[in-house]
């Protein structure tokens, strides 16, 4: 019983160890990680595409992308992401308030860094002023 044991805790350590090698996970290189709209009209919605690769060496899932508030609208790529291939981020925000804004985007996926935040800001004008 105890040379199973001790077999079973052996082959559980090779798992673990091997699982846990460098390099052996999925990461995100986005071109830039935060976007300035600049002054936008009101009642006027904007997008911007946050563009990706992925360097790791595992395909890259993203589960899910949240928003710090309705006005923005998060569209991703749903499909695994392949090492090297390219993929999207896109907040679309809905422009309804005359006032500054920065909204965040938080990226959950699993990746090295499983949590990721994407900013984007600007400046709501009233439609009339430029």
């Amino acid at each position: 019983m105890k040379k199973l044991l001790l077999l079973c805790s052996v082959i559980l350590t090779f798992v673990a160890v091997t699982a846990m090698k460098p390099g052996a996970e999925a990461e995100f290189k986005f071109e830039t990680e935060s976007h300035d709209f600049g002054k936008i009209p009101q009642n006027k919605p904007v997008t911007y595409e946050f563009k990706f690769t992925n360097i790791g060496d595992q395909p890259l899932i993203i589960s899910n992308v949240e928003t710090t508030c309705g006005c923005t609208v998060p569209e991703y790529s749903k499909t695994p992401i392949k090492k090297g291939e390219q993929g999207i981020i896109k907040a679309s925000f809905n422009a309804a308030a005359v006032a500054p804004f920065v909204k965040q985007l938080t990226i959950k996926s699993n990746a090295r860094t499983p949590i990721k935040v994407l900013i984007i800001k600007g400046e709501v004008i009233a439609a009339n002023s430029k």
